[in-house]
């Protein structure tokens, strides 16, 4: 079975919505995205500390789709540096890990709804 990655990008709360998540799905760049509920993210920025409301986004992807995901993360995205960490998956449940690889193969998920 090919790497399944976890990749995590921080979104500005109000730039964040299900456009966003639908156009990484129809692309076939993700096989299931999540939206954790609003956090606040402390970091530095240009010589001052900053803060800033975000969600954080879940992609489960394959290896072989992860640069064409970060590309297309950047080119959605407001930020100028956005935040994007891919983790490698190293345990998986076997089906879950199938299902992931067969939605990802067929081009990507069925957005009937």
């Amino acid at each position: 079975m090919e790497e399944i990655l976890l990749v995590m990008c921080a979104w500005p709360e109000q730039e964040l919505n299900e456009r966003i998540v639908r156009q990484i799905l129809s692309e076939g760049l993700a096989a299931c995205v999540q939206i954790l509920p609003a956090m606040r993210s402390f970091f530095p920025w240009e010589g001052r500390m900053e803060s800033a409301s975000e969600h954080l986004m879940l992609c489960k992807t394959l290896a072989s789709r992860y640069t064409s995901l970060e590309q297309r993360l950047r080119d959605l995205h407001p930020y100028e540096v956005p935040e994007i960490l891919a983790v490698p998956v190293r345990y998986v449940h076997e089906a879950y890990g199938l299902w992931l690889a067969q939605v990802l193969e067929e081009g990507g998920p069925s957005l009937a709804n």
